[in-house]
C-alpha cells in the first residue's frame, strides 16, 4: 500500500466512524421519542411499567448518544493524523464490533486498515 493509498485509507474510516456515530445520534433520538410515545399507553396504575421505563428513558438513549459522540469525535480525530486519534480509533472499533452487522463491518475495517505499517508510518 502507498501513502496515497494509506491516507485514502485514513479518510474512509474517519468517514465511516463520523457517518456510524451520526447514525447512533439519530438512533438515540427514535429511542427517546419511542419511549415517549409508549409512556402514553401505561396506565397509571401500572407503576411498575412507569419505573422501568422511566429508568430506560433516562438510561437507554443516553447511553447511545454517548457512543455516537465518541463515534464522531474519533471520526474527526483521526483526521489530525496524531498517534493517540489512531489508538482512539482502534477502540472505538473494537466495540463497534460488537453492533452487528454494520458495526462489526465498519469495525474489522477501520482496524485492518489502521493496523498497516504504512498508515501506522502516517501518525508517528
Amino acid at each position: 500500500m502507498d501513502s496515497k493509498n494509506a491516507k485514502s485509507h485514513v479518510s474512509l474510516v474517519a468517514g465511516l466512524h463520523i457517518g456510524y456515530g451520526a447514525l447512533k445520534l439519530v438512533g438515540a433520538f427514535v429511542v427517546y421519542l419511542g419511549i415517549r410515545f409508549a409512556w402514553g399507553f401505561i396506565p397509571e396504575e401500572e407503576e411498575i411499567a412507569q419505573e422501568v421505563l422511566a429508568s430506560l428513558f433516562s438510561i437507554l438513549p443516553t447511553v447511545i448518544a454517548i457512543f455516537g459522540i465518541v463515534d464522531v469525535f474519533a471520526g474527526i480525530s483521526l483526521f489530525s493524523y496524531k498517534q493517540w486519534s489512531r489508538v482512539l480509533v482502534i477502540a472505538v472499533s473494537v466495540l463497534n464490533c460488537l453492533n452487528i452487522p454494520i458495526g462489526t463491518g465498519i469495525g474489522v475495517y477501520s482496524i485492518w486498515a489502521l493496523m498497516q505499517p504504512e498508515v501506522q508510518e502516517m501518525f508517528e
